[in-house]
């Protein structure tokens, strides 16, 4: 036979999920891009429609670029023609996108069983290379199942089974995932004659960690025993779960609880060949079996966490998209604000929308707890403040934002609130609904607005007073939440209310934008890059004198 792997020039597809599959470059020109009609497309609508081609030149394949908006590139250098080697990984100008390696040793599940046949009966150790070799081979294409598959044949060539099962853990029960005859035909589920209950209780009992065996008594529990079921040999290979770590790790695993599965063979013809050698390199193979089962099952955790990483950015983006865009910056209201996110989404929220000729009204909001269910009801909250109309009281919006949100969270979630009403002659009402308290910048003073009610969503029936103040033009308020003030350096002092508060003092005759711009300034000088355990908010306000008219 000849030793080296049949020439099979394929690319090894990774899609942006990071998952693979393997695609034959046929026909040749072998089209890649965007648009329907190309070999292999590519679903970014960052690449173009067509955006290369691999051809046949002088007896090697040529990867060209068809004049892309974002270029080819291959092992991280742009090219516009290049000759491939095998391993060499193509892009296509966005590191987030498809990956393509390019390989002419894909080998076929069908290989490592027609290799082991063919090798010498004695020549084990040769025979343990190729299992391994091989099975690793086919694990670069990036299919489990394929690997999954090529193991079943490999185990049923090495012992001479003529059927062999492959059954995975699935909680307390074993799962299907391969049924092969040793001609490499798939079988049916019902062709494995062995209840899988006497096969799990083998598992369960046996006392070492790659072997076990049936109780004579356990095979009555079919009311059959193996040899009522015209079997002449049964194997039964326990694939283990593997910790990552150390060897001796390893070599502590108990029998019963670190069980993957079981590779399960038998035959009607004759016993199986489980001489010394065999056995060996049987259990070898269950070990290799064990690494691919803990390599594909990291892989979908991976894969896994890049599908929540994306989907957490795009609700970032969606996020920050409804902050408010452009605030007031003329006439006789300016307002200026930000919103930090401790997570990729977070739970507090500010607006600033006008309600009428002369009246502005400005909210923040901070949803009790983290993650993706606070910023969901955050993104609630706002929707709630923008339906609520300009001709209803401070206190009545609130009173019916804190009952929507009672029935539907039952008061397991809440928010402290600050929301006010501005109007052009200085008046301000507001609510502080458990928030922090904002900080009024006068020419003789900085003054907190304290709580004047109970969080939103806590209580069903809650009463929420409303305050007010006369500004004068000139004054500013300080709107925030407590991840201004609980900001902390790295040794884990807070920024605090103090340190808020004299920064307030000395910025009287600042313009809101400076204010805004020194207090973020100020936090991030003080913690210093330290990771910050809650979102920063920050708000700020200028009431200015109205224009009268002439």
């Amino acid at each position: 036979m000849n030793a080296d792997p049949p020439s099979a020039p394929s690319l090894i597809v990774i899609d942006p999920n990071g998952n693979r599959k393997t695609v034959r470059l046929e026909p040749l020109p072998f089209r890649i891009g965007r648009q329907a009609g190309n070999h292999l497309i590519l679903r970014d609508t960052r690449a173009s429609r067509a955006h290369a081609r691999v051809v046949l030149e002088n007896g090697g394949y040529v990867v060209e670029d068809l004049e892309s908006r974002h270029g080819t590139f291959v092992n991280g250098t742009r090219i516009q023609r290049h000759t491939l080697k095998e391993s060499d990984r193509i892009e296509f100008g966005f590191p987030d996108s498809y990956q393509l390696i390019f390989t002419q040793t894909a080998w076929q599940p069908g290989d490592l069983s027609e290799t082991l046949r063919e090798s010498p009966g004695g020549a084990n150790l040769a025979r343990l290379r190729a299992v391994l070799e091989m099975a690793r081979a086919v694990e670069t294409s990036g299919s489990t199942q394929e690997v999954l598959a090529a193991l079943v044949d490999t185990a049923l060539a090495i012992t001479g089974s003529q059927r062999g099962f492959l059954l995975l853990k699935n909680g307390d029960q074993l799962e299907m995932r391969v049924a092969r005859d040793q001609r490499g035909s798939s079988l049916a589920e019902n062709d494995l004659r062995v209840p899988r209950g006497l096969i799990q209780r083998g598992l369960a009992r046996r006392r070492e960690l790659l072997s076990m065996t049936f109780d004579e008594q356990d095979a009555g529990l079919a009311g059959r025993t193996v040899a009522d079921l015209d079997l002449r040999s049964v194997v039964c290979v326990p694939l283990v779960r593997l910790r990552t770590g150390l060897g001796e790790e390893t070599s502590r695993l108990s029998t019963a609880g670190e069980t993957a599965g079981v590779l399960y063979m038998d035959s009607r013809i004759g016993a199986a060949d489980l001489s010394a050698g065999n056995r060996e390199l049987l259990q070898a193979l269950a070990v290799e079996a064990s690494v691919i089962l803990e390599n594909a099952r990291l892989l979908e955790e991976e894969q896994a966490k890049k599908r929540i990483e994306e989907e957490l950015r795009f609700a970032q983006t969606i996020q920050q998209s409804l902050l408010p865009r452009d605030l007031p910056a003329q006439g006789w209201f300016h307002a200026c604000g930000s919103s930090l996110p401790s997570h990729q989404v977070g739970g507090d929220y500010y607006d600033v929308f006008r309600t009428g000729g002369d009246s502005w009204d400005v909210v923040a909001a901070d949803v009790s707890g983290k993650g993706v269910s606070s910023a969901l009801l955050a993104s609630l909250l706002q929707g709630c403040f923008l339906t609520a109309s300009a001709s209803e009281s401070i206190p009545r919006v609130v009173s019916q934002i804190n009952s929507f949100l009672n029935e539907r969270t039952a008061g397991e979630k809440y928010a402290t609130l600050f929301y006010c009403r501005i109007g052009s002659q200085g008046r301000l009402e507001y609510i502080n609904a458990g928030h922090c308290p904002p900080l009024l910048i006068t020419r003789n003073e900085v003054r907190s607005l304290k709580a004047t009610a109970v969080p939103v969503g806590l209580l069903p029936q809650a009463a929420f007073s409303m305050d007010e103040v006369l500004l004068a033009p000139g004054d500013k308020l300080i709107i925030y939440t407590d991840g201004v003030t609980e900001a902390h350096n790295g040794s884990g002092e807070f920024f605090g209310a103090k340190r808020l508060r004299a920064l307030a003092g000395s910025l009287v005759s600042e313009p809101c934008e400076r204010v805004h711009d020194a207090v973020r300034a100020a936090v991030e000088s003080f913690t210093e890059g330290t990771p910050q355990a809650d979102d920063i908010t920050l708000v700020i306000l200028e009431y200015r004198a109205p224009v009268r008219a002439a």
